[in-house]
């Protein structure tokens, strides 16, 4: 019995020590190894052996990708404006080793780096390029805290600003300035349209000015010209009664008489004054001057032909 009772507790001993040695690591997570508390190694995900009672599990380091919630905090600009912000920051365990021995309380340190640098950052920056540049203000902050954080074995993916919250006053300052600029704006915007209209309206006026003098040199030129011709046609006309006087033609003086006096009649009956005429007219001679102009107008197409 003595042999089966060292036997059996030999065998409960050699179980566990193997339950011991033996390790399960799940996916995403990495276990450090100490041996007498001091680090050995890095078991990764799968099974793992260790030696029993020499080594130990030491830390249960998270390797997926973490989010972090950054809490709201007070920020002075630049200008002296106090906003409220808060973020969010993501995070990657590279190195479970150094996140585990290199600093302590991982979280908090990341945090507090967080919350210092978004002071340093947006403390150096006015508000309106807080407001505007948010961007920029995410990506020094990623560039400073992933620096900083490198020695612990940590890889700083993103780190985003939620929220910028400026005081009650200033939103409404703001407000107020954002309707002046508007108003601005519109006026600009009014006082171009009237200057372009007034421009098109005076290009216009331009214009039918030009075009009207235009039409009145036309007018006046081609009523020159008519004169011009009438004045050659009494020229000429004056000038063949003028040869026909000389060569002794009655009838040439009495076409020049006949002109006259139907001139004279029709000056008389267009006067504003006059009313009714009581004139004793000479028929007889009146149609003899006509007959004389006549023979006179054949005389000259004989001569012509």
């Amino acid at each position: 019995m003595s042999v089966g009772v060292f036997f059996l507790f030999l065998l409960a001993f050699v179980l566990v020590l193997v339950f011991l040695s033996v390790k399960s690591v799940p996916q995403g997570m990495e276990y450090t190894v100490e041996r007498f508390g001091r680090y050995t190694n890095t078991l990764t995900p799968g099974l793992n052996i260790i030696m029993p009672v020499i080594d130990r599990i030491g830390r249960r380091m998270v390797m997926m990708e973490q989010v972090m919630d950054v809490p709201s905090q007070e920020v002075i600009t630049k200008d002296n404006a106090m906003v409220t912000v808060d973020g969010v920051v993501f995070y990657q365990v590279m190195d479970a080793a150094k996140a585990a021995y290199e600093v302590s309380q991982l979280d908090l340190a990341i945090l507090n780096l967080v919350m210092t640098n978004i002071r340093t950052v947006m403390g150096s920056m006015d508000l309106d390029e807080l407001l505007s540049r948010r961007d920029d203000i995410n990506a020094r902050l990623l560039t400073v805290v992933d620096d900083a954080t490198t020695p612990w074995g940590i890889k700083a993916t993103r780190i985003e600003i939620k929220d910028i919250a400026p005081p009650k006053d200033l939103v409404e300052a703001m407000g107020r300035q954002m309707k002046a600029e508007r108003l601005k704006r519109a006026s600009i915007l009014e006082a171009e349209g009237l200057r372009q209209s007034e421009i098109l309206r005076a290009e216009g006026a331009q214009q039918a000015a030009i075009l009207d003098a235009e039409g009145r040199k036309e007018a006046a030129y081609r009523d020159a010209d008519a004169r011009e011709r009438l004045a050659k046609a009494e020229a000429n006309a004056t000038l063949m009664v003028s040869e026909a006087i000389g060569k002794g033609n009655i009838q040439a003086i009495n076409y020049f008489v006949a002109q006259k006096y139907i001139e004279s009649l029709k000056d008389v009956a267009s006067a504003g004054n006059s009313k009714i005429i009581f004139m004793p007219l000479e028929a007889g001679n009146v149609i003899g001057a006509l007959g004389g102009i006549a023979e006179l107008a054949k005389e000259a197409m004989t001569k012509k032909g």
